[in-house]
């Protein structure tokens, strides 16, 4: 290996043996280091296990070693994202890991994560706070633990993964500001090539169900080693990788903040609206439970040219919030019938479109009872395991009632046409944030979000 290694050196390095160690030191002319170690990584990599420790290897070359490897992938375990640097920066973040229901939140160092091919290291810069994640939070969701929760966020381009394709590169440059959606596509499965990314099959084999990304390995790694698995990219943490397939350039003109949201709340709201209703300009639309992604429904269905928007709540005071977003009607559903309030305001019939935005067995059934015949009942809100909802049958039979399942949007397609929503104010991002808080805070947040205390959206700034 020393002789072949040798051969070389007249043209590329200067190899000087001492009787206790060994140093290695390169010489550049043209090629940068990267391009140099490239296409001997195989041998170089065999040189450093066998002749040289940690300890004793000369910086320059550590730094090539590390870009050698990278090109040839990486494992899973710790020494796999153990000292990267992004920039010069620390080698390190900090996340926020839940471990168990009735613990609280973590602020725990990580190794800063790797992105691979077709993935982003992204320096997130916010991330909203979701019922979702409250939902693994209480057990209600099987998922993977420890975990690191969060799955709306904006934030910069830091890094690509190896053989990253160009066509990624040139639409997301360096420093570029991003939006991230929480359903993160593959683009090659049955579904997504049918244009159904809503549905991909990656996305719920490996992430939902393994809390990693498609090649079966999580990208986040404790301080020490330990893996943590990734609910979608795993947002709550001052770095994410995410697929480039889930991101979308995000304008100047858009606060980080803000936009957070887009990712989820009204990513969630505008497949319902566009994919599972196929709602038309003077449709009737009811909207039941207007937390975060229910007064998104709202101002989607406005934006689309809902004739009427109802919503329906049991807080005033967010019934109030929902009057400023767009709402026509508000019910409180505590005080009165809120399927009879609804069809009192559409001269008895019901409205065109249904909107479940909480995942309840009441709201369930209140849901499909205020659809018209032929009308469109959408469910959005995900419940606990094992909640069941009620549905007359002869109705549904006999009236054409149609329930439809939504989770999400379509990332490639339409995150886009989202972010042109929020670009021209059509859909107002301020009125749709109530709080804004720190990464420290997160904890009290999502207690908060579990009272009912939050109006809309809560958002964690990160950096």
């Amino acid at each position: 290996m020393i002789k072949q290694l040798s051969s070389l050196s007249s043209h590329f390095l200067v190899l000087s043996l001492t009787p206790t160690d060994l140093s290695l030191s390169l010489s550049l002319s043209v090629l940068s280091c990267h391009q140099l170690m490239a296409p001997f990584s195989s041998l170089v990599r065999a040189l450093h296990r066998r002749l040289l420790s940690p300890d004793s290897t000369p910086p320059l070359l550590r730094r090539c070693l590390s870009a050698s490897a990278s090109e040839g992938g990486s494992a899973t375990t710790s020494a796999s994202s153990a000292g990267y640097n992004v920039g010069g920066s620390t080698s390190f973040m900090r996340g926020v890991v839940f471990y168990e229901p009735g613990r609280p939140l973590s602020i725990e160092e990580f190794q800063m994560p790797r992105p691979k091919a077709g993935e982003l290291l992204i320096k997130t810069k916010a991330c909203g706070v979701c019922h979702s994640d409250l939902h693994v939070m209480k057990g209600e969701l099987p998922f993977s633990s420890p975990c690191v929760i969060g799955h709306e966020i904006t934030g910069e381009v830091v890094e690509y993964g190896a053989h990253t394709d160009g066509g990624v590169k040139q639409r997301f440059p360096i420093g570029s500001q991003v939006v991230g959606a929480f359903i993160m596509p593959c683009g090659n499965c049955f579904y997504c090539v049918k244009g159904q990314e809503d549905l991909c099959e990656p996305f719920f084999a490996y992430n939902r169900a393994k809390g990693t990304l498609y090649d079966g390995e999580t990208r986040l790694f404790l301080r020490n080693g330990k893996p943590v698995y990734m609910y979608s990219m795993g947002g709550l943490a001052e770095y994410c990788v995410v697929p480039a397939n889930a991101l979308a350039v995000l304008p100047k003109t858009l606060p980080y903040t803000e936009s957070a949201i887009l990712g989820c709340a009204v990513f969630t709201a505008y497949g319902a609206m566009r994919h599972a209703a196929e709602m038309r300009a003077g449709d009737s639309v009811a909207v039941i439970g207007v937390g975060g992604v229910g007064s998104s429904c709202i101002q989607i269905a406005k934006a689309f040219g809902a004739s009427e928007v109802i919503a329906v709540d049991i807080l005033d005071e967010k019934l109030t919030n929902a009057k400023l977003l767009g709402a026509t009607h508000t019910v409180n559903a505590k005080k009165e019938d809120a399927v009879e309030k609804i069809k009192e305001i559409t001269n008895g019939r019901g409205v065109d479109v249904a909107v479940e935005a909480l995942g309840k067995a009441l709201t369930f059934e209140q849901c499909t009872k205020s659809v018209r015949d032929g009308g469109k009942a959408v469910m959005i809100g995900l419940a606990a395991t094992n909640v069941v909802g009620q549905i007359d049958i002869t109705r549904l039979v006999r009236r054409q009632v149609k329930i439809i399942g939504s989770y999400g949007a379509r990332a490639r397609q339409d995150l886009p046409q989202i972010v042109k929503l929020a670009e021209t104010g059509i859909f107002n991002l301020k009125n749709t944030i109530s709080r804004k808080c720190t990464i420290e805070e997160a904890n009290s947040a999502y207690d908060d979000l579990d009272k009912g205390k939050i109006v809309g959206r809560a958002v964690v700034e990160i950096s």
